[in-house]
C-alpha cells in the first residue's frame, strides 16, 4: 500500500510542471551562485511567513542591513493585510523598503536573492526548504524543521545535493551560556550523562470552537494549506492555533518541545535516533476547544545504550523543577551530580548532598575556549551565524544545520506516533528510520500530500 502511494506521489511531483524547482532550471548551478557571493558583498533575503515569529525575523535581517549589509528584499506571505505594516517597519529599519509577494514559487524564480528565511506554519517547512535549494537558496528555516520524520530525511538530502547552507532555528546553539553547559557536561562535569529531561510547563486557556466560514478577505487560502489534506477554512484552525491540529501542526511538544529536545540530546551527546518510544497523554479542563493536540504528555525516549531522554508537556496550572523553579529548560542527570538549565542560566548540583557545582555566574566560566567551541561563528547571535555562513559557503560553520536540527525535530515526531497511536511502546530501527514490525507506525512517518504541493521522493 505504502510503495503504491509513494510511486504515485513520484509520479505527480515529476509529472507537474513548473512546480519542482532546479538550480538549473533557472539558469544557474549551486556552484556558480556560490561564486558570486562576496565575503562583504550584499546578501539579500526574503522572509516567507511575517506573521509572529515571522515578523520578528524580519526585525532581525532589517537590522543587519548598515552593520553586515543583509537587506530584505522581499517579504512573502498568503496574507495580503499584513504587507503595510510591515513594509512600512522594515524600510524605516533598512532604509529600502522590500518588495511583497504571496506565492513563495516566484520568490524561487528571483535570481536577486540569495537566502530565504521560513516561518511558515509547520507543514512548509520542509516543501519550501527543499524547493529554495533546488533554486539555488540558502535557508534559514524554524523549528521544528519538519512536519513529520520523513520530510526531515528529504531536507538533509535536498542541502547536500544542491550544496546549500541550511540552517533550522535551534537558537539556543548559538547561545554562549547555553554552549557552555553542554560543554561542561560533554568534559564530565556531572560524570557520565545517563538521563536528560526536556520541560515544556507553558498553561494555555481554550481558544474556542467555530463555525466553518469563507476565508477572509486577503488570505489566500489555498496557498496557506499547501501540502496540507484539504480542509474547509475555519478561524479555529488559522492563525497560531494550527499548532493544535495534526493536519498542520505537532502539538506544544512540537512546538516550545523541540528547544528542550534539542537541548536534551546535545548534552547527552547523542548523534543517533533513539531505538525505543513510549508517550501518552491527553487533552484536559476544556471541553469547549476543537484542539486535537495533548495539552498534557509525557514521553519517554530510549538509546541503544539504555540511556534515557524524557520529556513533558504541562499546559495546565503546575509547579516548577528543581532549585531553579525550571519551568521550560532542561534538567541533567549523571553519575556525580545534576544540572539544572533554564533559559542560558544554569546550575551544577554536585554528590547526594547536592553541593553547588559550577555555574553560568561562576567567573571561570565566562571565559572563552582557546578551542572556539563557546563562541558561535559570527558572533551575535543565531541569525548572524547563519549570515557567517553564507558567506563561508560552508556549512561546518553553523551551530545549526539541517542534520542537526533533523535529528532533534525526531525526538517530538517519533513521541507523537506513538502518542497517537494510544501510547503504544514503539520499537525504531535508527539506521532505517522505520518503526520495527509496525506498519501503522510507519505510515507516521510521512504523509499523503495535496497537490501540487508534493514533497518529492527524489529531491
Amino acid at each position: 500500500m505504502k510503495d503504491s502511494r509513494r510511486s504515485f506521489i513520484k509520479k505527480t511531483a515529476l509529472g507537474t510542471t513548473g512546480i519542482t524547482l532546479g538550480a538549473s532550471s533557472l539558469g544557474f548551478s549551486a556552484k556558480s551562485y556560490n561564486s558570486i557571493m562576496g565575503a562583504n558583498e550584499r546578501i539579500n533575503m526574503c522572509v516567507i511567513g511575517i506573521r509572529g515569529q515571522g515578523n520578528g525575523h524580519l526585525g532581525q535581517w532589517s537590522r543587519m542591513a548598515k552593520k553586515d549589509n543583509v537587506f530584505v528584499k522581499t517579504m512573502c506571505d498568503v496574507d495580503e493585510t499584513l504587507f503595510a505594516e510591515r513594509v512600512k517597519e522594515v524600510g524605516a529599519t533598512q532604509g529600502e523598503k522590500p518588495g511583497t509577494q504571496t506565492d513563495m514559487r516566484r520568490i524561487f524564480e528571483d535570481k536577486d536573492i540569495h537566502a530565504v528565511s521560513i516561518a511558515t506554519p509547520n507543514h512548509w517547512h520542509a516543501l519550501a526548504t527543499i524547493w529554495a535549494a533546488q533554486a539555488g537558496k540558502h535557508v534559514y528555516v524554524e523549528k521544528p524543521c519538519s512536519h513529520n520524520i520523513w520530510e526531515g530525511r528529504q531536507m538533509i538530502e535536498a542541502a547536500r545535493k544542491y550544496d546549500r547552507v541550511i540552517q533550522v532555528g535551534f537558537q539556543n546553539r548559538s547561545i554562549p551560556n547555553v554552549r557552555k553547559a553542554m560543554q561542561a557536561l560533554h568534559n564530565g562535569v556531572i560524570g557520565e550523562v545517563y538521563m536528560a529531561k526536556g520541560l515544556c510547563y507553558k498553561p494555555r486557556g481554550s481558544f474556542g470552537r467555530s463555525e466553518n466560514s469563507a476565508p477572509p478577505a486577503g488570505l489566500h487560502y489555498d496557498l496557506w494549506l499547501g501540502p496540507a489534506a484539504w480542509r474547509p477554512y475555519n478561524e479555529k484552525r488559522g492563525h497560531y492555533n494550527w499548532h493544535w491540529h495534526w493536519n498542520t501542526g505537532n502539538g506544544d511538544i512540537g512546538n516550545q518541545g523541540p528547544h528542550q529536545f534539542d537541548i536534551a540530546r546535545w548534552g547527552m551527546n547523542k548523534d543517533e535516533h533513539p531505538v525505543r518510544v513510549q508517550s501518552s497523554g491527553g487533552y484536559f479542563k476544556y471541553t469547549d476547544c476543537s484542539q486535537e493536540t495533548a495539552n498534557t504528555q509525557t514521553a519517554v525516549l530510549e538509546y541503544r545504550d539504555g540511556k534515557i531522554l524524557q520529556f513533558e508537556v504541562r499546559g495546565l496550572e503546575t509547579n516548577g523543577e528543581g532549585a531553579f523553579d525550571v519551568r521550560i529548560g532542561n534538567i541533567f542527570y549523571g553519575t556525580e551530580g545534576w544540572m539544572e538549565l533554564d533559559g542560558s542560566k544554569w546550575q551544577v548540583y554536585l554528590n547526594d548532598k547536592g553541593e553547588k557545582g559550577p555555574g553560568s555566574d561562576d567567573e571561570d566560566t565566562k571565559e572563552e575556549s582557546p578551542t572556539g567551541y563557546l563562541a558561535a561563528p559570527g558572533g551575535g547571535g543565531h541569525y548572524a551565524n547563519f549570515i557567517a555562513a553564507v558567506r563561508s559557503g560552508s556549512k561546518t560553520d553553523l551551530t545549526c544545520d539541517i542534520y542537526e536540527g533533523f535529528m532533534s525535530t525526531a525526538l517530538p515526531h517519533l513521541s507523537n506516533i506513538s502518542y497517537r497511536l494510544g501510547g503504544q511502546s514503539l520499537e525504531f530501527n535508527p539506521v532505517t528510520e522505520k518503526f520495527i514490525n509496525n506498519e501503522g507506525a510507519n505510515d507516521m512517518l510521512t504523509r499523503e500530500y495535496r497537490e501540487p504541493f508534493v514533497v518529492p521522493d527524489k529531491v
